[in-house]
């Protein structure tokens, strides 16, 4: 009897080592390993031009980028997503107690580039936020799979319920802005305030930078819809009837001519980029004044450039702004015919008029420090953006107030990565 209960009792404690065991070994595959340092060639090197912008760069030490394949990454990976953001070196924490208490809201319209959709993403990206992806129609099949797989990934980032296939300067764009906000209306997290984006541009003022900004005392309790009353060269938008021909341009229908705005509001010409209060959406949604200037903007050509800083110049709309002008640091733009006068020339090349930027332009984009910077693409000067997101997350991480994570770091140097973690401070 002894002797079968001596068995016994062995075999429950061989029993119990082996789950233990076992345990262990389950918990050590599943627990989140050091992000992989792709060495190079995998990864480009930052040019040396980056050295202005990142001052910490030691002479005969390259820095390389820490993920070189993420379009393809993104693709073809299976991996959980508590892998995938931490090896895209997403931020997973609030990083001050100012941030967390004033939630913002974003809105991103994309249509192409993931590359630099993701980089974007992640750039803006803080868990007390929310975020609104507006994907265009046009995009391919994969590159929509590729966006829904990424924003599954988080509590706080959706798909916009209703999607538009976007004309450049067509209604259709206004009408995308207009989808999230309702989207973004119905969600749980308190944002203050909501701030638009597309696939093309990349922040300039860390997020600590942006709350800060919007609680001065100049914008706390106003919208920032940059514009002024629109000039004779502008009236022919409003005052011409046009139509959308979906997906491709927006043309005059045969110079017919428009009634005037409803309300006899005086229409404003501005930017379409904004930063609104909360209640400002709220009326947008629920306003008749609102719903009629959209409804008559419909058949006007780039509506969403007079649609916002019209609303914000009526004096009774939440957070009006009715004396403002071009105030509100929204954009750094490089604009052809601003060329002498604003800026000292576009050193990447002009598209429709809009610098796309190049590497050399980066000191003139930090030096005006707008809160985000237009345009950069990534196949014709991918170091512009390099240099630029590797210098925003360093400066993101040293205004953090809680410990830096190893995952967050956006680059590597050849020699060692603890050596660059070690001096992310001194960046």
């Amino acid at each position: 009897m002894h002797q079968l209960e001596g068995t016994k009792c062995s075999f429950l404690l061989c029993l119990g080592m082996s789950i233990i065991i076992c345990s262990v070994i389950y918990m050590r595959t599943r627990m989140p390993t050091e992000p992989k340092v792709l060495e190079p060639p995998s990864c480009r090197s930052f040019s040396t031009e980056c050295k202005a912008l990142l001052p910490s760069m030691e002479e005969g030490v390259e820095r390389y980028r820490r993920d070189c394949q993420l379009e393809s990454y993104i693709m073809n990976s299976r991996m959980q997503c508590s892998n995938l953001t931490r090896d895209l070196h997403f931020i997973t924490k609030p990083l001050s107690r100012e941030e967390e208490d004033y939630p913002l809201a974003f809105i991103v319209t994309v249509h192409k580039e993931l590359e630099l959709f993701v980089r974007l993403l992640r750039a803006i990206y803080m868990p007390q936020n929310v975020y609104c992806i507006h994907v265009d129609n046009k995009a391919s099949v994969e590159y929509q799979a590729a966006v829904l797989k990424l924003v599954s990934c988080f509590k706080n980032t959706f798909l916009s319920s209703q999607r538009e296939t976007v004309t450049y300067a067509g209604f259709s764009r206004l009408q995308a802005d207009i989808n999230c906000m309702k989207d973004l209306s119905k969600s749980k997290t308190g944002w203050r305030k909501v701030v638009n984006l597309c696939g093309q541009d990349f922040p300039v003022k860390s997020n600590l930078e942006l709350v800060q900004y919007m609680q001065s005392k100049q914008w706390r309790d106003r919208n920032m819809t940059p514009g002024v009353k629109q000039p004779e060269s502008m009236k022919h938008r409003t005052r011409l009837q046009h139509r959308e021909i979906v997906g491709s341009h927006v043309a005059t229908r045969f110079r017919l001519k428009k009634g005037p705005p409803p309300h006899n509001l005086p229409v404003y010409f501005g930017t379409a980029y904004y930063a609104l209060t909360r209640a400002f959406v709220d009326f947008v949604l629920e306003s008749p004044k609102a719903q009629d200037l959209l409804e008559w903007s419909k058949d006007t050509f780039s509506p969403d450039e007079h649609y916002w800083v019209t609303l914000n110049h009526i004096k009774e709309v939440p957070g009006s702004h009715i004396d403002g002008g071009w105030e509100g640091d929204i954009r750094a733009i490089k604009w052809r015919d601003q060329e002498g006068r604003v800026h000292n020339g576009c050193k990447g090349h002009y598209v429709r008029d809009i610098c796309i930027y190049g590497v050399e332009d980066l000191p003139w984009i930090v030096n005006r420090n707008s809160m985000f910077a237009n345009k950069f693409e990534s196949n014709t000067f991918p170091e512009a953006l390099d240099c630029l997101e590797q210098w925003h997350r360093n400066k993101v991480l040293n205004q953090t107030t809680v410990p830096i994570e190893a995952s967050w770091l956006l680059a590597t140097q050849s020699n060692s990565s603890s050596s660059y973690f070690n001096s992310i401070a001194g960046a």
